[in-house]
Parts: C-alpha cells; structure tokens; sequence
C-alpha cells in the first residue's frame, strides 16, 4: 500500500508535507539509492513554471548528486517532453515537478522509467520503502564521488521539437490556418510557440507569461472560456488549449464551440478506420467518455475498450490489446506510435493532419459525434471514502441508479488528486439529468454540515 504516491506522482501544497524541500531531497537520494550501481547513473529532471519549482528542484537535485548520481537538467519543459528525453539522453529514470492542471501553490513529483513510461505501482512503492526505512542513511558520496548537474535546457527543447515534427509530414505546414495557442501560462509557453511558427501558422499566442504564480489562472484546458473569445474575435479557424504540464489538450472550433478529448479522439479513430490503419479497429478510454463515443465507433466498425479513470491505465490496456490510440475526455490523448503519454501539443498536431487530410473544418469533423446530455458534478469532503457510506448519501446514489436505469448512468469516484468526490451523470434527457443533479447537491451539502 502506497503513502506517498497517489495515481499520478506525489502531490500536494508546495512547502507542507508532502511538497517540501526536505522529502524533495530524501525523494531525490530514494531515486538515486536505486540506480547508484548503474555504469554512470543518471536523473533528468524538469519542471514547469509553478513559483515553487525553483525550491523543489533545487532540493531534488540536492539529494540525488548527495549520492553520487549525475543530474541532468532540462528546466521548464512539458512533462511528455521529460518522458521522451530521459530515453533520448538514456537516462536511468527521469522526473517532473508538476501539479498538472492544478493551481499554482499546488506541486508535485513524478517519476518516469528510463524507457519513458511512468513508475508503475511496484516501483513508487520500491521508492518509498528506500525513503520510510532510510536505506540512504550514512550514505554520503564525498570529493570527486559528488554528482554534478549537467545543463540542457537549450538543447533539450530542439530536441524535442525534432521529435514532435517526425509525427507529421515533412513538408506539413499550417500556413493556410489561424490559430490561436492558450499556453495556460505553464510548460508549454515557448515551445508550442515555437513549433506552430515553425509550421507558418498564423498564429495568436495568449497567456504565455508565465510569473510562477498564474499557471492555470483562469486559463487552459480546464477554464477555455478566455480561449473561445480570442477565437472569435481573431476568426482563427480553430484554438487550442493546454494545461500547466502540456500533457492535455482541448481544442476550440470557428464557431467557439469546445473540442473535448472525446471528440479529438473519434475524429482521429475514424480518421484511422477509413485508411485501415487502427490496429485491430480498437480505440481506447475511459468510463468517463460519452456514449455516443462508443455508438460513433461502433457504427465505423471500430470498438471501444474502456478502463477506469486515469492515463497509467489507458496506456496499460493500448499495450494489453494493441491498440495506438487511447485517452480521455480530459484531453489527455495518447498516439503510441509516436508516444508512449499523453502529449497536448502532439495531439493538437495530429487533429491538424486529420483536418488537412480530409479539407473539413474543426466544426464539421468533431460534430460527427452526437453526445448524449452530462453532468459532472465535484463535492469537496474531508474523507473521501467515509463520505460515500453516509445513508442519505446512500439513498440518493441508489434513486439515481434506478431512475436511469437503460437511460444513462451514474459513475461517482474519489479524485485521485483532490479532496472532491466526482459524479458524471449521462443520459438521454439532460432535462431530468439537472433534476437528479439538483437533488445531489441538496444532499451532498446537507451531509457535509
């Protein structure tokens, strides 16, 4: 049972437990404990623009050269960018300090194996038993046994930007489009500037001044309301939204109407379908996805395969089954022939190849996907689990259940990163889906007095 790590790294308030420097070093001499015998043992590490990134690198990267092992520093890049370059650089492990879509005095730790694929259950958990039983201790590594820091945050962004090019053609370009890039002041600030220039866009770049404290402030995948109105006032031909880490993506069309992960993800299936290039004809999400995607693909002759929430087990299950192409309503999009995370400016790059291809606009290719009516719905509580087993709570969940039953559904889960209880109801009548919704929230905050 893990206490450290919760489904995607170590998060919380940035210098209280557990963010602070102190487990940020112990974190870094966990991490370096475990490769130290390797032929010249090496960590990347990155970050994006939070405030407190400074103090928790400086920390990690503390402790990982306390312990003899090289750190290789790539500053601020997006976290798929860390997850590509720990296997350009062939590095041991790689990690990102990152809290995501998450306010800024939020952060977080993150580890990614050194074949680019995040720390699975058994490895966090071989981390936190070196850092609870202080397997480091009296470990000192002194004179020239001391790791040093290597920087490459110059040459690490060119890097990746080759990397991002070799998904698209190479004569790509989107010099026939406005576009409009929402950098939600986070890690994507300068490098998704770049290679949209690079490609001739014209483009219109917005919050993209990052100041350690506005990541995700009113802007980004998660609040896309600043994006849709710079898309109308520049008619841009589409707009494109990521997050603090630049893992997700959601997309704006010329008409202002949001372009979730859902819909993303069925243009780019059908895309594939039609030139018989989905392996097996199999797309992969999440429980969280809309009906209609599974209705839209089925009628192409694809099927869906769903997981529960959250990208680990997204990519688990396109590996189990061969599939190339998974992700969820969030935005949080993986190619697998081109990565092996979500990346939002690779996805945003293969929505553009679609739209070239096929000649359509934005609007025209996501309004394929007829989505049933859904409601979601985020009750912040002390105790996530206990909450659930309140009898009014109970009793609500248990009418909802049978009021849609063969009509929709109702998912309810813990935030795996927050203290929030989630509800999704979907269903045909999204009149009625505001009547149950109304009656949640009636109960939900009658509970928590």
């Amino acid at each position: 049972m893990k206490k450290l790590f919760g489904t995607d790294g170590i998060r919380g308030i940035a210098n209280q437990e557990p963010i602070t420097p102190l487990t940020a070093f112990q974190l870094g001499r966990a991490g370096a404990y475990l490769i130290r015998n390797k032929n010249n043992p090496k960590i990347l590490v990155g970050k994006d623009t939070r405030i407190s990134g400074d103090m928790l690198e400086a920390a990690l990267m503390s402790g990982i050269c306390s312990l003899g092992v090289e750190v290789l520093k790539v500053g601020i890049m997006p976290t798929p960018a860390i997850s590509f370059l720990t296997r350009f650089f062939k590095a041991d492990c790689g990690i990102v300090i990152s809290a995501s879509h998450n306010p800024f005095d939020n952060n977080g730790i993150k580890y990614f194996r050194r074949d680019g694929f995040k720390f699975s259950d058994k490895e966090e958990e071989e981390v936190e038993e070196v850092f609870f039983k202080d397997y480091t201790r009296n470990k000192w590594a002194t004179g020239k046994e001391i790791g040093k820091i290597s920087y490459l945050s110059n040459s690490a962004i060119q890097i990746y930007l080759e990397h991002l090019k070799k998904s698209i053609p190479s004569d790509f370009n989107l010099s026939e489009f406005k576009i409009v890039l929402d950098c939600a002041n986070g890690a994507t600030y300068e490098i998704a500037t770049k290679i949209f220039n690079q490609l001739k866009a014209h483009l219109t770049v917005i919050n993209n001044q990052p100041n350690g404290i506005n990541i995700n402030l009113n802007c980004g995948s998660t609040q896309v309301e600043g994006l849709r109105r710079e898309v109308i006032k520049q008619k841009a031909d589409m707009g494109f939204a990521f997050d603090g880490d630049g893992d997700r993506v959601i997309a704006i069309d010329e008409k202002g109407n949001i372009v979730d992960g859902d819909q993303i993800m069925a243009v780019c299936a059908l895309n594939l379908l039609q030139k018989d290039q989905l392996p097996h004809r199999r797309v992969v999400t999440t429980i969280m996805s809309n009906l209609g995607f599974d209705r839209l693909i089925n009628q192409a002759g694809g099927n869906v395969i769903r997981t529960t929430v959250g990208d680990r087990y997204v990519l688990e299950a396109m590996l189990k089954s061969g599939a190339i192409l998974g992700g969820e309503q969030s935005g949080h999009i993986i190619f697998l022939n081109y990565h092996n995370t979500g990346d939002g400016i690779l996805t945003s790059l293969q929505l553009l190849k679609v739209i070239k291809e096929e000649e359509k606009s934005l609007s025209e290719l996501a309004g394929v996907l007829k989505k049933y009516p859904q409601i979601m719905l985020n009750f912040p509580v002390e105790n996530k689990t206990d909450f659930l087993y309140q009898d009014n709570v109970l009793k609500i969940i248990q009418e909802a259940e049978k009021e849609l039953e063969g009509k929709g559904r109702i998912f309810i889960r813990p935030s795996g990163t927050e203290p929030l209880i989630r509800i999704l109801l979907e269903g045909e009548d999204g009149a009625r889906l505001e009547e149950i919704g109304g009656k949640f929230k009636e109960v939900f905050v009658k509970e928590k007095k």
